[in-house]
């Protein structure tokens, strides 16, 4: 396990001002509790049209570590991962959402995986409380990505994450890819793990999720995907030494 002694957490949101408040209570509380020597929690509002914005302004004032970006328009959650990312101080962060149903208290179960080599610790939702029509989507999904990316991430679609920065220094994001991070860290050499985390029920608010944009909607991002892996450069360099002994 690696010396983690600061973290900072990238979380979009959209329309979750129902949620705020308790989320980063929570997340304050499952920081405050891992020995950190210093933390930092990024909301990034992806053009929300409630309340969001004025919640997350009342809470960076009340507590400085919470650091809140605001767009002018909603333009999707590979955005906000982006901008949140770009932001973020130290060696490591974490993502999840804000709609609570991964635990901010699980974070503890994902830092003991992260070791050197190590690019992404990803949470795998044991007993999902989630409704069928959310459970078969994401199965299907997981599925079709896996097959057609050849990878074996076992939940993809599970928000909790924990990430090296420096994994994302040549890592250009574009729209639809947070669904594929682990992948793309995987290309930058890096490997992945998994870790079981727990799964509650949507706090307040709706889903934003469905088996359209699941399913039907990545497609052409999983397209792309499956092409970088095949066309990725995997050149390797010599050394004088080794030219020199032949």
């Amino acid at each position: 396990m690696e010396d983690l002694r600061q973290l900072s957490i990238v979380i979009p949101v959209f329309n979750e001002q129902e949620n705020l408040e308790l989320l980063c209570e929570k997340v304050k509380q499952a920081l405050s509790a891992m020995d950190l020597e210093d933390w930092e929690v990024i909301l990034v509002n992806d053009g929300s049209r409630d309340n969001s914005e004025a919640v997350m302004e009342a809470i960076a004032t009340a507590d400085a570590r919470f650091k809140p970006i605001h767009f002018v328009a909603n333009q999707g959650q590979t955005a906000a991962m982006d901008a949140g990312i770009r932001h973020v101080r130290f060696a490591f962060f974490a993502t999840m959402d804000a709609d609570l149903q991964n635990d901010p208290a699980d974070l503890r179960l994902l830092k003991p995986a992260m070791a050197d080599g190590i690019g992404a610790v990803c949470g795998v939702r044991v007993q999902r409380r989630d409704t069928f029509i959310r459970r078969i989507s994401s199965k299907i999904a997981n599925w079709v990505r896996n097959k057609l990316s050849n990878e074996t991430i076992t939940d993809t679609g599970c928000s909790l994450k924990l990430f090296r920065t420096q994994a994302f220094e040549r890592i250009k994001l574009y729209e639809g890819m947070h669904r594929f991070l682990p992948t793309l860290i995987k290309l930058e050499g890096y490997s992945v793990v998994e870790v079981p985390v727990g799964h509650h029920p949507r706090h307040a608010g709706e889903s934003k999720y469905g088996v359209w944009n699941r399913v039907f909607k990545s497609f052409t991002d999983l397209l792309a995907v499956r092409w970088m892996k095949k066309r990725y450069l995997r050149y390797q360099i010599k050394t004088r030494q080794e030219s020199t002994e032949k």
